[in-house]
């Protein structure tokens, strides 16, 4: 019997890996986030599938379903949004499963921001601009920051910044960052991204709480850096024509000879 915790995505129900699928087509039981988690993916379920939402129950009742799968040597598909490996709340599920010696794997899904990029038709690093990817988010009330992870210490860095669960005080985001990226500085917010319902709102620092006009929400993600709106970046070596690499020796003396490893 195994657990296997799997990245359901970020709401497209066709945006799960082929191993994600078949895993949950292989388990008698189904746990999934019904808050977040696209309920046509349960379509995968094998018929007579035991399938629990666990949005109404605490971490004691959703280990009590698995302990009692676990009992009867079933297999569970234990579905979270997006990918695991962010605020998931996956690792308390994991110490609790280890301390009861209950087998389980995680199969990666496709990340919020990832999907946000691609709504946008972005690349989050560029050469020059930004080559890193920050991903945060704002104290709540489930999850107070640790000290030094701070808007301002990110922004210091001038990386590409995802801000996630904060787009209800984005007026505070906005306050926090301006100093360093200034006025100017792009904004996209993307809410539900790949849903059927997505939006998005492309704006600066110095604009977006009107282009917002109030809208809040809760499932959105905040994208802030130079990167969003680039043009004048340098093109990457990879493709360029006289730089040698293993795969594409240049000249006379490559670094890397046809046939040589």
């Amino acid at each position: 019997m195994t657990v296997h915790f799997i990245g359901a995505g970020p709401g497209a129900a066709d945006l799960i890996t082929l191993r994600g699928r078949d895993l949950i087509a292989a388990c008698p039981v189904c746990l999934y986030a019904g808050s977040l988690v696209p309920e046509a993916l349960l379509a995968h379920c094998p018929p007579g599938a035991r399938i629990v939402n666990t949005a109404p129950l605490s971490l004691d009742e959703i280990i009590s379903e698995i302990k009692t799968a676990h009992a009867a040597g079933q297999d569970v598909a234990r579905l979270h949004s997006g990918d695991l490996s962010v605020w998931s709340a996956m690792g308390e599920q994991l110490r609790r499963l280890r301390a009861e010696g209950i087998p389980y794997d995680i199969t990666p899904g496709v990340p919020a921001f990832a999907a946000a990029a691609a709504a946008l038709g972005n690349e989050l690093t560029l050469p020059g601009v930004a080559q890193s990817l920050v991903l945060t988010r704002t104290s709540g009330r489930a999850s107070a920051m640790p000290e030094g992870e701070t808007l301002e210490n990110f922004a210091a860095t001038g990386a590409t910044l995802a801000i996630h669960l904060s787009v209800h005080v984005l007026d505070e985001v906005v306050a926090r960052l301006s100093p360093a990226y200034g006025a100017d500085c792009p904004v996209a917010v993307v809410w539900r991204a790949t849903w059927p319902d997505q939006h998005i709102i492309r704006a600066t620092l110095g604009s977006v709480i009107d282009a917002t006009d109030g809208e809040r929400g809760r499932t959105a993600l905040i994208l802030v850096g130079p990167a969003l709106a680039a043009e004048g970046f340098d093109e990457s070596c990879l493709y360029a024509g006289d730089y040698d690499r293993r795969f594409r020796p240049v000249g006379t003396q490559p670094r890397f000879p046809e046939g040589v490893e």
